[in-house]
Parts: C-alpha cells; sequence; structure tokens
C-alpha cells in the first residue's frame, strides 16, 4: 500500500540554465511536474528602460504548456516577485500576492502592484521609480507542486560619474562611498551602469568602488599610468576588496530629478557659507554634485562659470566645448575644493518641485 502511494505522489523535475543572463550564470530554473501539463512563466521582453519618476510595468505572464489555461483550476496561484542581487543566495522581496491578499516590502511598500490585465498577467508596476529600483527581478509563479521564474531587468536613464572627497583620492571605504553617492542625489554605480558609461566614452584612471563590491575603473585611451599605453581600452577590474579597511573613489550613479537646476545669478562673488544663504534666500538649495551631472548629461546644461556645490566643490557644466570652456570635451569641469571662507565663486541652486 505505501509503495502504491508513493508511485501516485511521486513528480518529475529538472534544472535547465537560465537563458540571456551572464552575469547569474549559477542561477538554475526549477521545474517541478505533477501529472498534466507544466506550468511556464514567461517575460515578453528581457529589459525594461525607465527613469527616476518616472512608472514602469514589468512583464511576466503564466500559462500551462500546450495549452491556453492560466491555472489549473485545483490549486491557488502564488505570485512573488523579488530582487536580485550580485550575492545569488540573497534575494530582497519586493511583492506577494496569493488570491486577495497583497503585501508589499520595504521601501516597495505603497509603489508596487500587479497589472492583472487577464487572469495569466502576473506583471508587477512600479510607480514613482527611485534610483535604488535598478536592477534584475524576478516573477516566480506557484501552483501546487509546480514552480517556474523569468527574469526581468530594469534599467534606468542616468549618467555615472566618479567621486572624491574632499580628503583626497583613495579615501573612501565601500559603506563611506556607499555615503557619499547618496550624499549627492545619487546611488553606488553597479558594473553594468559603468560598463555602459564606458561604451560611452568615460575615461577615468582612478580606481573607484561599484555596488557589488569590486574596485574598477574605465579606461578608453591607454596610456601609461593607467594600466600602460600599449593594453587594450577597457573596464580595468582590480577585484573584490574589504569593504571596511579598504580604500577607493567611488562611481556614483544619477538620473534626472524633479526639479530646476540653476547658477544663480548674483551681483558678487560669494564664500561657501554665503552661497548657501543666496540659494535658500531664492527660494532652493545648493545644488548637488549629482544634480549638476544629471543637469550636464541629460538636459544638455551648459555655462562657463564656476560654481559653489553642496560638497564644497566648485564645478562648471560644458555640454558645448570651446575656448576657455573646456576645449576638447564636453565635461563637467572640476575646479576643485577651495576654501570655504576666503574663495569667492558663483553658485549652482537646485529648486525641487513639489
Amino acid at each position: 500500500m505505501k509503495s502504491l502511494l508513493f508511485l501516485v505522489l511521486i513528480s518529475v523535475c529538472w534544472a535547465e540554465p537560465h537563458p540571456d543572463n551572464s552575469s547569474l550564470d549559477h542561477e538554475r530554473i526549477i521545474h517541478i511536474q505533477e501529472n498534466g501539463p507544466r506550468l511556464l512563466v514567461v517575460a515578453e521582453q528581457a529589459k525594461i528602460f525607465s527613469h527616476r519618476g518616472g512608472n514602469v510595468t514589468l512583464p511576466c505572464k503564466f500559462y500551462h504548456e500546450h495549452t491556453s489555461t492560466a491555472g489549473s483550476g485545483t490549486h491557488k496561484i502564488r505570485v512573488k516577485w523579488t530582487k536580485l542581487t550580485s550575492d545569488y543566495l540573497k534575494e530582497v522581496d519586493v511583492f506577494v500576492a496569493m488570491g486577495h491578499h497583497r503585501k508589499s516590502y520595504g521601501n516597495y511598500q505603497g509603489r508596487v502592484f500587479l497589472r492583472e490585465s487577464s487572469e495569466n498577467d502576473a506583471s508587477l508596476i512600479i510607480t514613482n521609480i527611485i534610483l535604488e529600483d535598478y536592477g534584475r527581478y524576478k516573477c516566480e509563479v506557484i501552483e501546487g507542486l509546480e514552480d517556474d521564474t523569468a527574469v526581468v531587468a530594469l534599467n534606468l536613464e542616468g549618467v555615472v560619474f566618479p567621486y572624491s572627497p574632499r580628503l583626497g583620492r583613495y579615501n573612501l571605504n565601500f559603506h563611506e562611498a556607499q555615503r557619499a553617492c547618496l550624499d549627492q542625489d545619487s546611488v553606488i554605480a553597479s558594473f553594468d551602469q559603468l560598463y555602459d558609461a564606458w561604451r560611452s566614452g568615460l575615461d577615468w584612471c582612478n580606481a573607484g568602488w561599484l555596488s557589488d563590491g569590486s574596485v574598477q575603473y574605465p579606461i578608453t585611451k591607454p596610456r601609461e599610468p593607467c594600466g600602460g599605453k600599449n593594453t587594450v581600452p577597457g573596464v580595468r577590474n582590480y577585484g573584490f576588496w574589504d569593504k571596511d579597511k579598504s580604500r577607493y573613489d567611488v562611481f556614483c550613479f544619477t538620473s534626472n530629478f524633479n526639479g530646476r537646476f540653476y547658477y544663480l545669478i548674483h551681483p558678487t562673488k560669494l564664500t561657501y557659507d554665503e552661497a548657501v544663504q543666496a540659494c535658500l534666500k531664492d527660494g532652493a538649495q545648493i545644488a548637488k554634485v549629482g544634480q549638476i551631472f544629471a543637469a550636464w548629461k541629460l538636459l544638455g546644461y551648459d555655462r562657463c562659470d564656476a560654481g559653489w556645490l553642496a560638497d564644497g566643490s566648485v564645478r562648471y557644466p560644458i555640454s558645448r566645448p570651446r575656448k576657455r570652456c573646456s576645449p576638447n570635451e564636453a565635461a563637467v569641469r572640476f575646479v576643485g575644493f577651495p576654501d570655504k571662507k576666503h574663495k569667492l565663486y558663483g553658485v549652482y541652486c537646485f529648486r525641487a518641485y513639489n
């Protein structure tokens, strides 16, 4: 009797590699099949593009192989969305739905829900996108003993920029690097974001932290101080270092903003403290480094006047290279970290829209 019962309950399972996901080679999709058609989960698009403040739909549908039905009707269907991390053993819970029950997690609360345009639609809608939403998401559908998944990447339009503090290069451990980016209206960049920036022409000889804990730097023009003149262009990888003890610069990522970035017209040049007060008097705040890079890269902002920023640095954005204003390339020019009490400059302000 026990042997017969075992034969009735036995099911088949197998594993297959996940397609088109080189950064998650270790991941396997596990299919568990009871008697009957196999449950399949598919994403119509592998990559979705959006921007900070926008809304986006991550596609996911499920059905049974060789049938048009969404579910067997025997078991309740459970839909779970998670965000994948660089550590494949860890996933961040985003959203779970089963029947009429719904639950969202962390900073996704109040911003995510299922589209449910049809009975087999498990697509996730994310509203009011923030920089931290960037990454890969897994849609998992469970029905009884059957389980399948699909992965969708959410990419954000934005800009990667290198950052080092007033103390100078190579002064940030990993945790300080994360905070430094957040302080400048940005997040620490991923390898994919740095790689895309390199393909777009980013060339920087100082190594910086990335979100996965690696230290890398992009070179488009090989030269002796930066890996050697005879090397090929690419993203140089220092590997993974101690997040507490090792110190490097950092690569930050930011996207568009909901506000106005501008150079304040003022009758005189200002010290740093005067610059802060001048922006406040104008109904704004002194701008952050991430905001000047976003205005330059995404809005084409161009101004040949050096101005204070919130971190105490002085910079100016040039999108149209010309004599006396970055003649060789479009860039956010870095003047330095002048003496806050005695040096006089203009100021860049930022006024957020409500």
